[in-house]
């Protein structure tokens, strides 16, 4: 689940980069035209503002997808994993791992 929900904040990450660019080309036309570059400036605005990044899609069509075609089953399977196996427990390997390195009674070794 970890790694899906890394992979899901770098396809948000490129989503609002790709966006970000796209709304910095604002300012680019306005310089190009500024230094006399009408034509290009045009160009930029006609073929590349607002272009979709895949076939028919923008990014937060992507985002979108992913999360409901992918995310959403991969949560509700991990949800159902762990409550039918670990009684609920989230990071159960990890949980593991604190109780048997932990030192009873020393200070900052608490174990809840």
């Amino acid at each position: 689940m970890e790694t899906v929900i890394r992979a899901r904040g770098y396809l948000y990450g490129f989503h609002e980069l790709t966006g970000r660019a796209d709304n910095e080309l604002d300012e680019v036309l306005d310089l190009f035209r500024q230094a006399g570059h009408h034509e290009f400036a045009d160009t930029i605005k006609t073929e590349l503002l607002g272009r979709n990044v895949i076939d028919r899609r923008w990014t937060f069509q992507i985002v979108d997808d992913y999360d409901k075609n992918y995310y959403a089953l991969f949560e509700r399977l991990e949800r159902e994993a762990r409550e039918n196996f670990t009684g609920g427990v989230h990071h159960l390997r990890e949980s593991e791992m604190k109780e048997a390195r932990t030192t009873p009674g020393h200070p900052h070794h608490e174990l809840s």
